[in-house]
Protein backbone atom coordinates (compact mmCIF):
# COMPACT_ATOMS: atom_id res chain seq x y z
CA UNK A 1 0.00 0.00 0.00
CA UNK A 2 1.61 3.50 -1.16
CA UNK A 3 1.17 5.87 1.63
CA UNK A 4 1.63 8.59 -0.17
CA UNK A 5 -1.13 8.37 -1.95
CA UNK A 6 -3.39 8.35 1.10
CA UNK A 7 -1.29 11.76 1.99
CA UNK A 8 -2.12 13.03 -0.98
CA UNK A 9 -5.46 13.21 -1.16
CA UNK A 10 -5.33 13.83 2.62
CA UNK A 11 -6.89 10.84 4.10
CA UNK A 12 -6.06 8.49 6.45
CA UNK A 13 -5.32 4.59 5.51
CA UNK A 14 -8.58 3.73 6.61
CA UNK A 15 -10.93 5.88 5.06
CA UNK A 16 -13.97 3.68 3.57
CA UNK A 17 -13.97 3.75 -0.62
CA UNK A 18 -16.88 6.22 -0.30
CA UNK A 19 -14.66 8.76 1.68
CA UNK A 20 -11.91 7.98 -0.81
CA UNK A 21 -13.77 9.59 -3.53
CA UNK A 22 -15.09 12.45 -1.87
CA UNK A 23 -11.68 13.64 -1.64
CA UNK A 24 -10.85 12.97 -4.80
CA UNK A 25 -13.62 14.78 -6.03
CA UNK A 26 -13.17 17.33 -3.67
CA UNK A 27 -9.50 18.53 -4.66
CA UNK A 28 -9.59 17.46 -8.21
CA UNK A 29 -12.45 20.45 -8.34
CA UNK A 30 -10.41 22.69 -6.48
CA UNK A 31 -7.31 21.96 -8.85
CA UNK A 32 -9.57 22.07 -11.82
CA UNK A 33 -10.73 25.84 -10.95
CA UNK A 34 -6.93 27.09 -9.90
CA UNK A 35 -5.81 25.22 -12.98
CA UNK A 36 -6.82 28.43 -14.88
CA UNK A 37 -4.67 30.61 -12.87
CA UNK A 38 -2.02 32.04 -14.51
CA UNK A 39 1.98 31.38 -14.07
CA UNK A 40 3.06 28.90 -11.70
CA UNK A 41 -0.31 28.91 -9.63
CA UNK A 42 -1.98 27.44 -12.62
CA UNK A 43 0.91 25.08 -13.73
CA UNK A 44 1.15 23.44 -10.09
CA UNK A 45 -2.48 23.25 -10.40
CA UNK A 46 -1.57 20.70 -13.84
CA UNK A 47 0.49 19.11 -12.37
CA UNK A 48 -1.65 18.30 -8.99
CA UNK A 49 -4.87 16.70 -11.05
CA UNK A 50 -2.53 14.18 -12.91
CA UNK A 51 -0.72 12.75 -8.96
CA UNK A 52 -4.50 12.73 -8.07
CA UNK A 53 -5.89 11.17 -11.14
CA UNK A 54 -2.78 8.59 -10.69
CA UNK A 55 -3.32 8.14 -7.04
CA UNK A 56 -7.03 7.57 -7.07
CA UNK A 57 -6.55 4.97 -9.58
CA UNK A 58 -4.10 3.31 -7.88
CA UNK A 59 -5.79 3.38 -4.36
CA UNK A 60 -8.84 1.89 -5.74
CA UNK A 61 -6.76 -1.03 -8.17
CA UNK A 62 -4.99 -2.06 -4.41
CA UNK A 63 -8.52 -2.01 -2.74
CA UNK A 64 -9.81 -4.20 -5.74
CA UNK A 65 -7.36 -6.28 -5.78
CA UNK A 66 -7.32 -7.12 -1.93
CA UNK A 67 -11.41 -8.01 -1.70
CA UNK A 68 -10.13 -10.58 -4.65
CA UNK A 69 -7.71 -11.76 -2.44
CA UNK A 70 -10.14 -11.72 0.37
CA UNK A 71 -13.25 -13.28 -1.42
CA UNK A 72 -10.87 -15.93 -2.52
CA UNK A 73 -9.45 -17.01 1.00
CA UNK A 74 -13.19 -16.89 2.09
CA UNK A 75 -14.60 -19.32 -0.50
CA UNK A 76 -11.41 -21.48 -0.38
CA UNK A 77 -11.63 -21.67 3.56
CA UNK A 78 -15.31 -22.72 3.22
CA UNK A 79 -14.54 -25.51 0.91
CA UNK A 80 -11.94 -26.28 3.53
CA UNK A 81 -14.88 -26.47 6.12
CA UNK A 82 -17.61 -28.28 3.85
CA UNK A 83 -15.32 -31.18 3.92
CA UNK A 84 -14.22 -31.55 7.09
CA UNK A 85 -18.55 -31.60 7.70
CA UNK A 86 -18.52 -34.03 5.27
CA UNK A 87 -15.70 -36.49 6.55
CA UNK A 88 -13.45 -35.61 3.73
CA UNK A 89 -9.89 -35.48 5.95
CA UNK A 90 -7.65 -35.98 3.47
CA UNK A 91 -9.51 -33.56 1.02
CA UNK A 92 -9.29 -31.04 3.74
CA UNK A 93 -5.66 -31.52 4.39
CA UNK A 94 -4.72 -31.38 0.66
CA UNK A 95 -6.75 -28.13 0.08
CA UNK A 96 -5.12 -26.89 3.42
CA UNK A 97 -1.72 -27.27 2.20
CA UNK A 98 -2.52 -25.44 -0.85
CA UNK A 99 -2.69 -22.25 0.83
CA UNK A 100 0.05 -19.55 0.29
CA UNK A 101 -1.16 -16.91 3.40
CA UNK A 102 -1.89 -19.04 6.41
CA UNK A 103 -4.60 -16.30 8.82
CA UNK A 104 -6.13 -17.48 12.18
CA UNK A 105 -8.90 -19.04 10.14
CA UNK A 106 -6.57 -21.02 8.36
CA UNK A 107 -4.83 -22.60 11.71
CA UNK A 108 -8.22 -23.52 13.35
CA UNK A 109 -9.57 -25.26 10.24
CA UNK A 110 -6.37 -27.07 10.50
CA UNK A 111 -6.46 -27.86 14.28
CA UNK A 112 -10.18 -29.07 13.73
CA UNK A 113 -8.33 -31.60 10.80
CA UNK A 114 -6.10 -32.58 13.44
CA UNK A 115 -8.33 -33.23 15.94
CA UNK A 116 -10.36 -35.11 13.57
CA UNK A 117 -7.14 -37.25 12.96
CA UNK A 118 -6.81 -37.41 17.11
CA UNK A 119 -3.63 -36.02 16.76
CA UNK A 120 -4.69 -33.55 19.99
CA UNK A 121 -0.97 -32.06 20.57
CA UNK A 122 -1.08 -30.32 17.41
CA UNK A 123 -4.55 -29.66 17.31
CA UNK A 124 -4.10 -27.49 20.29
CA UNK A 125 -0.74 -25.83 18.81
CA UNK A 126 -2.83 -24.97 15.52
CA UNK A 127 -5.18 -23.37 17.76
CA UNK A 128 -2.90 -21.14 19.92
CA UNK A 129 -1.51 -19.65 16.99
CA UNK A 130 -4.92 -18.73 15.96
CA UNK A 131 -5.39 -17.32 19.18
CA UNK A 132 -2.60 -15.71 18.91
CA UNK A 133 -3.44 -14.13 15.52
CA UNK A 134 -6.81 -13.29 16.41
CA UNK A 135 -6.72 -13.20 20.32
CA UNK A 136 -10.48 -11.35 20.29
CA UNK A 137 -11.76 -14.21 18.23
CA UNK A 138 -14.49 -16.38 21.15
CA UNK A 139 -14.73 -19.25 19.00
CA UNK A 140 -10.67 -20.14 19.04
CA UNK A 141 -11.06 -19.56 22.53
CA UNK A 142 -13.86 -21.73 23.64
CA UNK A 143 -12.70 -24.38 21.07
CA UNK A 144 -9.08 -24.61 23.12
CA UNK A 145 -10.88 -24.62 26.47
CA UNK A 146 -12.62 -27.55 25.22
CA UNK A 147 -9.88 -29.21 24.15
CA UNK A 148 -7.75 -28.58 27.36
CA UNK A 149 -10.57 -29.66 29.23
CA UNK A 150 -10.33 -32.95 27.04
CA UNK A 151 -6.32 -33.41 28.14
CA UNK A 152 -7.23 -32.74 31.36
CA UNK A 153 -10.02 -35.32 31.76
CA UNK A 154 -8.19 -38.78 29.90
CA UNK A 155 -5.01 -37.78 32.10
CA UNK A 156 -7.60 -37.41 35.56
CA UNK A 157 -9.03 -40.63 34.19
CA UNK A 158 -5.98 -42.41 33.53
CA UNK A 159 -6.10 -42.44 29.89
CA UNK A 160 -3.74 -41.38 27.46
CA UNK A 161 -4.16 -39.22 24.75
CA UNK A 162 -4.56 -41.02 21.09
CA UNK A 163 -1.85 -39.72 19.09
CA UNK A 164 -2.58 -42.52 16.61
CA UNK A 165 -1.59 -41.54 13.01
CA UNK A 166 -4.52 -43.71 11.60
CA UNK A 167 -8.19 -41.66 12.24
CA UNK A 168 -9.59 -44.82 10.56
CA UNK A 169 -9.02 -47.41 13.33
CA UNK A 170 -11.73 -47.44 15.77
CA UNK A 171 -14.53 -45.04 16.19
CA UNK A 172 -13.47 -41.66 13.98
CA UNK A 173 -16.34 -39.46 15.43
CA UNK A 174 -14.62 -36.11 16.88
CA UNK A 175 -11.98 -37.87 18.20
CA UNK A 176 -11.55 -41.67 18.02
CA UNK A 177 -12.76 -43.99 20.07
CA UNK A 178 -14.31 -41.01 23.18
CA UNK A 179 -17.75 -41.09 21.87
CA UNK A 180 -17.99 -44.87 23.72
CA UNK A 181 -17.49 -42.49 27.04
CA UNK A 182 -19.18 -39.15 25.87
CA UNK A 183 -21.79 -39.94 28.76
CA UNK A 184 -19.39 -39.35 31.93
CA UNK A 185 -17.50 -36.72 29.62
CA UNK A 186 -20.30 -34.72 28.63
CA UNK A 187 -21.47 -34.74 33.08
CA UNK A 188 -17.93 -33.61 33.90
CA UNK A 189 -17.21 -31.18 30.56
CA UNK A 190 -20.10 -30.41 28.94
CA UNK A 191 -19.62 -32.76 26.26
CA UNK A 192 -15.97 -31.70 24.77
CA UNK A 193 -16.82 -34.22 22.09
CA UNK A 194 -19.11 -31.16 21.08
CA UNK A 195 -15.83 -29.25 20.23
CA UNK A 196 -15.66 -27.31 16.84
CA UNK A 197 -19.08 -27.21 17.08
CA UNK A 198 -19.64 -30.70 15.71
CA UNK A 199 -22.24 -33.20 16.87
CA UNK A 200 -20.44 -35.99 18.78
CA UNK A 201 -23.25 -38.14 17.88
CA UNK A 202 -24.34 -40.13 21.05
CA UNK A 203 -27.29 -41.33 20.46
Amino acid sequence: MNKENYELLQIAETATDEEVKEAYRALKKKYNEEMWQDGEAGNHAARMIVKLDAAYEEIMNERRELGKEKSGSGDALGEVSDAIKKGEISRAQSLLDNFNERNAEWHYLQSVVFYKKNWMNESKKQLEIAMQMDPSNAKYKESYDKLSARAEYKTESGGAANTDPNPDSGDTQMGGSWCANCASACYTFLCVNCLFNLCCNCH
